[in-house]
């Protein structure tokens, strides 16, 4: 065993139990003891060095390339234990000078002026619909559920989150609403046969626009919900009586928030009403997840409310309403990742083993920076008239129940195969 890996080690895993067994069959155990044990192995003695090098883009790396193994546990339970042990003193002067360019490079290509929204979007969304289909519910909702009990399944929690967001947008019949960022069409979907809307979901993704736009065909909705491939930015339309974005604005970045909330404001009718649902995290990040930003979301980035609140203010918007819910993403990760897990074998026919690690690891990643980072996610309702909302919460419970009862009484969705 390498005397730099057996130092990372040493300095990050206190508390709990790690084993390592490194390429030469050598074996040593990190931490108190406590807890359940981890245990990893390494193929090669290379991939000890490139960890020690750059963890926080190594640890990713070398694990979907199959060259660090779990022996005990998951992948999951390994960066839960890093993360619980991690602290600033932990980091050696290597990880420092990297973080330090990563820093630079990200506030780089903030101020440039070419933007790669389109691009961005395809490397991800424009993945087979049937990578997707293989872990998310049959609306296919790939956003955070709302779990109104521990015990919810993930069905039962997506269905309430459709409720919770409609419920707070106030829907009248016959409204136009806009929905920027569509996914696969099933909140738009569901706005309109609940509340009798006319939605217009804009997307930057064609395997979304394919697919959502067949599914509106197939429920008879065509006449009452479309599917556009529209940038915001670009949007030019009459003022909708309602705007909703969900999981759409982690891809805006910060240098766009200003923009972003212009042209909401711009599109939203005076006396409109606007739900933005997103993640959060408890600060400013310095920098984006090596791994993620690499792999999984390029040019994506997760804000802090203090960052978008003066974003809003600007753009002449009232926030009437705030919501913070930390933990319902966790649950939601979970069963995305257990089932995913449970059908690994068409994933990797689907496209090979090392994309099934990554985009486990990507899944168990997400998951954990919601159990040990504080990252939580965030309801905005904003309004452009300060009247535009009830001075009290009860409606938000009223409707509700209201759409509870429609939900009851509709037959269950049928998962389409893509």
């Amino acid at each position: 065993m390498t005397s730099k890996l057996e130092g990372l080690l040493n300095r990050i895993i206190r508390t709990g139990t790690l084993t390592a067994t490194t390429a030469d069959g050598q074996s040593r155990t990190y931490g108190d003891g406590t807890g359940e044990p981890v245990a990893i192995r390494f193929t090669d003695e290379k991939a000890e060095n490139e960890l020690v090098d750059d963890p926080q883009l190594k640890l990713g790396e070398i694990y979907m390339d199959g060259r660090m193994v779990m022996d005990a546990g998951d992948i999951y339970d390994l960066l839960a234990l890093v993360k619980s042990n991690t602290h600033a003193e932990d980091l050696s002067f290597g990880m420092i000078w990297r973080g330090v360019a990563r820093l630079a490079l990200t506030r780089l290509q903030r101020l440039l002026p070419v933007n790669h929204n389109r691009r961005n979007v395809a490397h991800h969304y424009d993945l087979s619909a049937k990578l997707f289909d293989l872990f998310l519910d049959a609306d296919w909702q790939y956003s955070c559920a709302y779990f109104e009990t521990p015990e919810t399944s993930l069905k039962d929690a997506q269905v309430a989150k459709k409720r919770h967001i409609a419920a707070k947008l106030l829907l009248g019949e016959g409204q136009r609403v806009l929905e920027i960022g569509s996914g696969w069409g099933g909140m738009a979907m569901y706005l309109a046969e609940s509340s009798g809307v006319d939605v217009t979901g804009i997307t930057l993704s064609t395997e979304q626009l394919r697919v959502s736009r067949d599914r509106a065909e197939k429920r008879g909705l065509s006449s009452r919900v479309r599917f556009e491939l529209q940038d915001y930015r670009t949007m030019k339309a009459k003022p909708f009586d309602r705007i909703v974005s969900v999981g759409m604005f982690e891809h805006v970045g910060p240098s766009n928030y200003g923009r972003f909330f212009r042209k909401a404001a711009e599109l939203l009718d005076k006396d409109g009403v606007m739900l933005l649902h997103s993640i959060g995290q408890p600060t400013p990040p310095l920098v984006n997840n090596a791994f993620f930003e690499k792999y999984i979301f390029p040019g994506g980035y997760i804000p802090s409310l203090a960052e978008v609140l003066p974003a809003v203010e600007k753009a002449g918007l009232f926030i009437r309403d705030i919501e913070i819910m930390p933990r319902h993403y966790a649950r939601t990760l979970r069963h995305w990742r257990e089932r995913f897990l449970a059908r690994k074998e068409e994933a990797v026919r689907l496209y090979d083993e090392r994309f099934f690690r990554m985009w486990e690891f990507y899944l168990a990643g997400s998951e954990m920076a919601f159990t040990h980072q504080g990252f939580f996610i965030f309801h905005m309702q904003l309004a452009r008239n300060t009247f535009a909302v009830p001075d009290t919460r009860g409606y938000m419970a009223e409707r509700e129940a209201a759409l509870a009862a429609f939900d009851a009484a509709r037959p269950p969705l049928e998962k389409v195969t893509y």
